[in-house]
């Protein structure tokens, strides 16, 4: 018996969040803001974290460098119910962090990787990977060595009877060199943006995006934004609009909590459809705080943000 629905793979960082500055960053000037957040960033740990709050069994697998911000990042897990057992400490590094200044609904980003950047498949034991149901990997192009081997992991999971899932993240790089005709057969649930899917497969729009990689892939899920999100299965399609907010705190994360809804679904064997509109329930639910996670107390508070903030009666 498998002692979690879902071991999550991926990066680790905190993020210093930036809100209510009058403008971007100008070289040789000052901006101030007028509201400052440091909180537990990252895709994946966002993922684990609303995940487990939604009432999924997680645990996650990673590094953090032995400092503050990675006692912040273990604490921050653990009180959202993550299993940090997993989590290796590398004394070479420090823990990664992100600065975010968001303007209006627009946001930049500076990343320092530290860590992340040195987990290597080598060091994902079967036995680690047998704990649990579903394997969830995030931000592939923010650890380099983790991609260099990306396949076999997924392989050695579907062997072992996982099912798993992928969102893949922006490369900042901008090269986009995953081998999609390799990998993607054994991912269960792809879950790129728009922006992302278009990029990796070299295509002019998410639809010939879509089938370029239909052929190989299984779960196509396309996030859309306040556009909502498309999902592809075989000979099935499903477009589903978001649920929108008019007064947005921030959007940190929204597409990882998108993902947390469709996975807690996934893995309950619950339909497509479902997942999908649940992944549009919490991504929108994660606009009304800031950052990541902080909409997520429990299954019940989202239920209630989602009637109250969203008219939604049926979850």
């Amino acid at each position: 018996m498998n002692k979690f629905d879902t071991l999550v793979i991926g990066e680790l960082n905190v993020d210093l969040i930036l809100n209510k500055i009058e403008s971007f960053p100008e070289i040789g000037k000052e901006k101030l803001a007028g509201e400052m957040t440091l909180t537990l960033g990252s895709s994946a740990a966002i993922f684990a974290g609303n995940l487990s709050s939604l009432g999924a069994k997680t645990a996650f697998l990673g590094k953090i460098g032995k400092d503050s911000f990675g006692d912040l990042v273990v604490n921050s897990l653990k009180e959202k119910g993550v299993s940090t057992d997993f989590i290796g400490i590398d004394e070479s590094a420090k823990t990664g962090a992100t600065i975010i200044l968001n303007f209006d609904e627009d946001r930049a980003m500076v990343t320092h990787a530290g860590a992340m950047e040195n987990l290597t498949v080598g060091e994902i034991t079967d036995e680690q990977l047998a704990t649990a149901k579903h394997m969830h990997v995030s931000s592939i192009f923010l650890q380099p060595k983790l991609k260099r081997n990306i396949n076999d992991l997924f392989k050695r999971a579907k062997k072992i009877g996982l099912t798993t899932s992928l969102d893949p993240q922006w490369d900042p790089a901008e090269k986009w060199d995953l081998e999609l005709d390799k990998l993607l057969p054994y991912v269960d649930v792809f879950l790129p943006n728009e922006e992302e899917i278009i990029h990796l497969t070299n295509e002019v729009n998410f639809e010939t995006a879509v089938n370029k990689i239909w052929e190989f892939a299984n779960i196509i899920v396309v996030k859309r934004g306040n556009k909502g999100s498309v999902v592809y299965h075989k000979n099935y399609k499903s477009t589903i609009p978001a649920f929108l907010n008019k007064n947005v705190v921030d959007a940190i994360g929204a597409g990882d909590s998108f993902d947390a809804g469709f996975i807690f679904k996934y893995v309950n064997g619950e339909s497509l459809e479902s997942c999908q509109r649940f992944g549009n329930i919490t991504g929108a639910v994660n606009t009304t705080a800031a950052g990541g996670t902080t909409a997520f107390k429990n299954f019940e508070t989202v239920v209630n943000i989602a009637k109250n903030k969203f008219g939604i009666e049926e979850i």
